[in-house]
């Protein structure tokens, strides 16, 4: 099974992209955990549902046919780690991949968020793009190590 993380931003400082390939490394051949980012909408005169349409277009684009998605959004479920492996637990027993969504500066268009087979939170605080992934790479292999019984996460 693969986790995609698509996320909006292609450019993020060293020390998230290092961060990040830490945690995605330590995943086993058979949960791979692979980043596709895709380019972020050039901000000027264009309305922010302008914007998020053109981002949500690449998302799509992005999207493997038939994956679970699940949509980053700061009104989504709130999950403990313990819940999110549990969560993780019954992605993997689906026999089809899951792509976790985040969206660019402005969100994610409307029209994508309907599509989700369910939405997570992060985090009540508004993050930036960089830690999100960093925290989701994280939180995602913590999940992992809690279906495995491995020592990482402790209660």
């Amino acid at each position: 099974m693969r986790l995609l993380l698509v996320a909006v931003g292609q450019r993020q400082p060293a020390w998230a992209d290092t961060a990040y390939e830490d945690f995605a490394k330590r995943f086993p051949p058979e949960l791979k955990l692979e980043l596709k980012a895709v380019k972020a909408e050039t901000r000027g005169s264009k309305t922010a549902e302008q914007l998020m349409a053109a981002e949500a277009a690449r998302i799509e684009a992005a999207l493997p046919k038939g994956v679970r998605r699940i949509v980053l959004d700061e009104r989504g479920e709130r999950r403990t780690s313990v819940q999110l492996a549990e969560r993780l637990k019954l992605w993997m027993g689906e026999g089809r991949d899951a792509a976790l969504i985040i969206g660019g500066p402005d969100g994610l268009h409307p029209g994508l968020k309907a599509t989700a087979d369910e939405t997570l939170r992060l985090s009540d605080l508004t993050l930036p793009h960089a830690f999100a992934r960093v925290l989701l790479a994280e939180g995602l292999y913590r999940a992992w190590t809690v279906t495995t019984g491995h020592p990482y996460h402790r209660e």
